[in-house]
Parts: C-alpha cells; sequence; structure tokens
C-alpha cells in the first residue's frame, strides 16, 4: 500500500513529496494527526506532519531513515498512555504502532514473542491457551508492550521476578539510523542495555522475545489495613524479603478520618486453608480475602476504568508522578507529602501508591533505582477536574516532589509530568548516564528519535 498524500500544507514544504512504498500508509488526516498530538496525560498537545501506520517493522526502518533524511523527528506512539507529550513529535512524524500487534507462544520454549503495539491483555490471553504467563505485569493491562518495555515495566510481582524488562530474552529494534537489528544480552548488549528501559532515545522497539512460566490456575487475594506508613513499610518490607506472596504493593486512602493504608497481596493457587499461614502473624487492622481467577485477577482494573470513562475522569488531564525512594526515607518523605496533601490537589479519582522493590531483582540497568537493597515506588497518580487545582499547579507540584525526591537520595520513575532539564536527566541516570549518552551517539547520531522525552 503506498502513502496517502497529504491534503493540506504540511510544516516541512516537500518533506512528504516521494515517500517510499510502504507496507502500511502514511496518514495525514485531520482525525489521525490529532491523535497523535494528544495522549492520556491531556498536557501537551503538539501536532505531527504525519503518522504512519505500519504494515512491517521495515516500514518502521524505512520511515526512520526517510526522516533521517530530511531533518524530521520521529515517536513511537503504543497506546498514547504517556502522560506529558513523551510520544509526541511536532511536524515530524509519529509511528502508530498500534498497527503491529502479533503475538506468537512458542510452548515448547515457553516464550512469546510479540509485535510492540500488542496490548499485554492480549498476550496473556494467547499465553493461558497454553498454560503459561508472562511472569511480572503492571497493574493495567491495555498498554502496549513496547511501551511499557521502553519505560521499565513495575508491578506487584517485582518480589519474584523483577520488572518487566527483567524478563526480555531479546528485541528487534530500530535504530535512529533507521537500522532494523536484534540485540539480546550477547547481541549487540550495549544497544539491548539501552533500549530497555530507555525512553526511545536509542531505538524503538518492534518485537520483544519474553520469558514465561507456568499460569497459576486461581488467586487468593488479601487487603489488610494499617494504622500508618511506618506500620504497612514494615509489613511489606518483611514479606517482599521473604517472598511469602506472588504479588504485593500497597495503596494510599483518604478517608473521613484521615490517611488509611491499605496492603494488598496475592498468592497463586492458595485457598482459605492458607489463610492462617499467610495472613494471621501480619498485625493488620482488619483483612479481607477473596478467590479470583488468574486473568480476572489481572485484569481487575478494567472495571474500574470503565466506571472512570463514564464518570468523565478517564478523559480529564492526569498529570502523575511517579518516584522511587530508598528504604532509609520512605517514611519521612510519604508522611511529609501526605501532611502536605489537600485533596484537592489529587482529584476525584487519584490513586496513591506506596510498595517495595528489592533492587537485586531489576536485573537490567534501566529503570535507574536508588542506592540500596530495598527501594519503595510512591506514586502519586493525579486527576485534575473542575473542582482540583488546575492541572498546571499540579505539574508545578510534580515539580518540588522531584526535588524532594532527588534531596532524599530517590530517583523518579520516568512515566509522569516533571519538567525537567538535560542537567536533571544527567543526574537521574546517574552511573548509567555515560554508557547512556554514548550509546544515543552511536545509535541516533542526528537526534532523530522521540525528542517528548526532553532528555537529550
Amino acid at each position: 500500500m503506498t502513502s496517502a498524500r497529504p491534503t493540506a500544507p504540511v510544516t516541512v514544504p516537500g518533506a512528504f513529496d516521494d515517500v517510499p512504498d510502504l507496507d502500511g500508509e502514511l496518514r495525514f488526516d485531520a482525525a489521525s494527526l490529532a491523535t497523535a498530538a494528544s495522549d492520556f496525560g491531556g498536557l501537551i498537545r503538539q501536532e505531527p506532519a504525519a503518522v504512519l501506520r505500519p504494515g512491517s517493522p521495515e516500514d518502521v526502518a524505512t520511515m526512520v531513515r526517510y526522516c533521517r533524511e530530511r531533518g524530521l523527528q520521529v515517536a513511537a506512539r503504543g497506546q498514547g498512555h504517556s502522560t506529558y507529550g513523551q510520544a509526541q513529535v511536532p511536524s515530524g512524524v509519529v509511528i502508530d504502532l498500534g498497527a503491529l500487534d502479533s503475538v506468537e507462544v512458542r510452548e515448547d520454549a515457553a516464550v512469546a514473542v510479540v509485535q510492540a503495539g500488542a496490548r499485554w491483555s492480549a498476550l496473556v490471553r494467547a499465553c493461558l491457551g497454553k498454560g503459561l504467563t508472562p511472569p511480572a505485569f503492571t497493574d493495567y493491562l491495555e498498554l502496549s508492550v513496547g511501551g511499557t518495555l521502553s519505560a521499565g515495566g513495575l508491578g506487584g510481582q517485582i518480589g519474584r521476578h523483577g520488572t518487566q524488562v527483567a524478563n526480555v530474552l531479546e528485541l528487534q529494534v530500530v535504530t535512529g539510523e533507521g537500522e532494523l537489528t536484534t540485540c539480546s544480552p550477547t547481541a549487540r548488549p550495549d544497544l539491548f542495555r539501552a533500549a530497555l528501559g530507555g525512553l526511545g532515545q536509542c531505538a524503538i522497539i518492534t518485537r520483544a522475545a519474553l520469558r514465561l512460566v507456568p499460569a497459576p490456575r486461581s488467586v487468593r487475594f488479601y487487603t489488610l489495613m494499617y494504622p500508618s506508613v511506618a506500620a504497612l513499610t514494615a509489613q511489606q518490607e518483611r514479606l517482599i524479603r521473604e517472598a511469602r506472596f506472588d504479588y504485593l504493593i500497597g495503596q494510599v486512602l483518604r478517608t473521613p478520618d484521615g490517611w488509611a493504608y491499605m496492603l494488598e497481596a496475592a498468592a497463586y493457587d492458595a485457598t482459605a486453608a492458607d489463610d492462617t499461614r499467610l495472613t494471621d502473624d501480619l498485625g493488620a487492622l482488619s483483612a479481607e480475602a477473596q478467590d479470583i481467577g488468574y486473568f480476572d485477577f489481572l485484569n481487575r482494573l478494567a472495571p474500574l476504568v470503565k466506571e472512570f470513562e463514564a464518570m468523565g475522569e478517564w478523559q480529564r488531564p492526569h498529570p502523575w508522578y511517579d518516584s522511587l525512594l530508598p528504604a532509609s526515607s520512605v517514611h519521612q518523605v510519604v508522611t511529609r507529602t501526605l501532611d502536605g496533601l489537600e485533596a484537592e490537589a489529587l482529584g476525584r479519582s487519584a490513586v496513591i501508591l506506596l510498595y517495595p522493590v528489592l533492587t537485586a531483582k531489576c536485573t537490567t540497568p534501566l529503570p535507574v533505582m536508588p542506592d540500596g537493597e530495598l527501594v519503595y515506588l510512591f506514586s502519586l497518580l493525579k486527576t485534575a477536574s473542575e473542582d482540583a487545582h488546575p492541572a498546571e499547579e499540579m505539574v508545578a507540584a510534580n515539580r518540588r516532589q522531584y526535588d524532594v525526591t532527588v534531596e532524599a537520595g530517590g530517583r523518579w520513575y520516568p512515566i509522569g509530568s516533571v519538567p525537567l532539564t538535560r542537567d536533571d536527566w544527567a543526574r537521574h541516570f546517574g552511573p548509567f548516564w555515560d554508557e547512556f549518552a554514548a550509546a544515543r551517539r552511536r545509535y541516533d547520531p542526528d537526534g532523530v528519535l522521540t525528542p517528548g522525552q526532553r532528555i537529550f
């Protein structure tokens, strides 16, 4: 299929006069451009000159080479779930990777080979048909595989299986020079290290080979309540070190009586007969348990998302903030933050996450972790609304929170809405910065890829 010609002038005169034949389609219609100019965050809007719906990974390579020759920039977009314009590129080309969504489950090797645009929900369904599952997930399954692998992929299974990127065996990528290539821990390992969690700065992920494990049949899911940050984190630290549960996270909830602290834990293929062994010594104020099918457990946010969509909350701006704090400073930072938070500074559908991460399980250099063997994810997933602070104020508050995080020895998990300088980014990547910057120079020497991250 050849590209459709623009029906209106594009920003760069003549930029698309001689587009090579493509398996997919290069689009210039207003609807495609408008979609690519927005994201879940709803904070930044930058319209590209064109949108590529690739019919093959070769299309991605062709378009990157084409744009590089003409001085245009390129960004890959999965499900558009970024929050601060990370996948936007003004007057350039957005590559809609949702068109590349094939999934192949190799049962004999316990490996899934999946294109970057596939959603995790589709991958899980395909794997469960073979009695297998990826070992690690984020809590929302409607994200693209390529999107979460470009960020890192943190979730409740990290205590047993690490990040999503720690479970990748091989990648197919397109570099900023337009080269379609594969990389792994043994083949072009520098590119592999820079692409996993690398925010699209050195290469666009087009396909991944992922480790699979046997899938459980059911899940015993527990919610336990605690009176304080200290009480919650003390149990979380104990449990993640013991590996008592297969899944472990925490939330901070606002109640009429103040903040409440909830531990969520899951044991695979457990039953009520296991409750005493799993929870009786955890000193919770209250505890509840339920049995749930494995897929329904992984996909349990879906009903809440539908509710938010019906309320109009899902369509509002989302100035998210995600950070990683050393265990030594988590109590101080979280308590100080919560004490200073007003309800309207979060929004009606906000979620506050707080859960432990064992850094030894994070076997890739990215995402960057704070020093120490135990750190905590602390996320303020805000939603701006008419009765909340303006989204711009929330972004400014995120920047202040970032400064508090850095001062406490923490890092941020770079999926949120924080304005950073190049010096901030260099400090963020820390010891990996020199290697990362060298990979950028080697694999994207003209700075074609993903300008919306604002790193280079």
